[in-house]
């Protein structure tokens, strides 16, 4: 049995209070990795030209208010 069947199986095995433990903390997880994703293409510049594409178009008056 490799270790996502027991991980699946385990799972399946939870209380619904302890279910409910689980996503939560398997969110709180997911969460952190994609800012910490966030924060390094930031540092690595990788999100520049979205930023300059969003200022020139503020810039040209392609926006509207919400």
């Amino acid at each position: 049995m490799s270790n996502l069947e027991e991980i699946e199986k385990a799972i399946l095995s939870l209380s619904s209070n302890e279910l409910e433990k689980l996503k939560q903390w398997f969110f709180d997880l997911d969460y952190q990795r994609w800012d910490e994703q966030i924060e390094q293409d930031i540092a690595e510049g990788h999100l520049e030209a979205f930023a300059q594409e969003a200022i020139a178009e503020f810039e040209a008056g392609h926006c509207r208010e919400l």
